[in-house]
């Protein structure tokens, strides 16, 4: 395995802005390939301000460096929306795996206590909370929020050209979404950790799309089905990772691959990482879409709310 040269495409999206059909189409059928394929891919011109990253990141480093006594002051324990930091080993998201060698901080859309869907109990519903005496944390984070989620939904429009149906097939999904930006820090890991020790242990995304930031530390490796090996997604400058999760395996009846990854960090250095995860309006329903079956061929899944959806992956995978 090459870890210096990328085995995933790279799609560009500058062109997406000269709103010409034939340049749109020729990103589209890229985005077909690639989620035919193994459903990772990387994305540049997607007019995300390197400055802002830089913000975010900086931000993070700043937070993750405190006390575990300060961090843990703001537990997801303490917050019934799951927002706020994860400890160490809190998650094992590999069946039967070791728990994961990193540290986290959740962080989702503003609902206050008396809002509605707080107060009924929805999934991940409720206020964030923020590590005190950081205002630059708060801000920063909040922007990119709101920026990576305009992009998801951008990316679901692409998605639905490439399947072939109306642009703004998605657009109930993407209405007032669940999203989670989630701040990683992975320990360099120990040179006599246990074999099975992972930074983050191999699973599928739960939601609809992922878009992941990274930092120059590489050490995510996404599975090649077809060889039957782990192949590296090293950083690229100004570039995403999207990766489809398992909810847009059950709309294409596994036409779009939501493909196993997992992090290693084997730099010897702390490594830092921002993933976004886009999963869609809790109450919409996710069933599989008529077209991609053949006439002989049966749903794979049965229908389900993202909700109901999101709710047992959590279970599976929290300690």
């Amino acid at each position: 395995m090459d870890s210096n040269a990328p085995a995933l495409p790279i799609i560009d999206l500058t062109n997406l802005a000269l709103n010409d059909p034939t340049e749109t189409a020729k990103i589209t059928e890229s985005i077909r390939q690639a989620c035919q394929d193994k459903g990772f891919f990387y994305i540049t011109g997607h007019g995300i301000e390197t400055s802002l990253q830089t913000e975010v990141f900086d931000q993070a480093k700043h937070f993750f460096a405190q006390p575990e006594s300060q961090k843990l002051a703001i537990s997801t324990q303490q917050s019934k929306a799951n927002r706020g930091y994860e400890p160490i080993k809190h998650q094992t998201l590999e069946a039967n795996g070791l728990p994961d060698l990193k540290e986290g901080f959740y962080i989702g859309i503003d609902h206050p206590e008396d809002h509605p869907m707080v107060k009924a109990g929805r999934f991940n519903y409720g206020p964030n909370q923020w590590p005190k005496n950081m205002p630059a944390f708060q801000q920063a984070s909040r922007q990119y929020l709101q920026q990576l989620t305009e992009l998801a939904t951008k990316i679901m429009s692409l998605l639905a050209l490439s399947l072939e149906l109306e642009e703004d097939y998605f657009a109930d999904f993407c209405q007032d979404p669940l999203v989670t930006l989630r701040l990683l820090h992975y320990p360099p890991q120990p040179a006599m950790s246990h074999p099975d020790e992972k930074g983050c242990g191999a699973h599928t995304d739960f939601g609809g799309i992922t878009l992941l930031l990274q930092d120059e530390n590489g050490g995510l490796e996404v599975w090649d089905h077809d060889n039957q090996q782990w192949l590296a997604a090293p950083p690229i400058a100004d570039s995403y990772i999207v990766n489809l999760g398992d909810m847009i395996a059950r709309w294409t009846n596994d036409t779009y691959q939501s493909t196993r990854h997992r992090v290693i960090n084997k730099s010897g250095k702390e490594r830092y990482s921002i993933p976004f995860f886009f999963s869609g309006h809790p109450d919409h329903n996710v069933a599989c879409i008529e077209s991609c079956l053949t006439p002989s061929e049966q749903a794979k899944y049965p229908p389900v709310t993202v909700e109901e959806h999101m709710r047992e992956m959590y279970r599976r995978t929290y300690l």
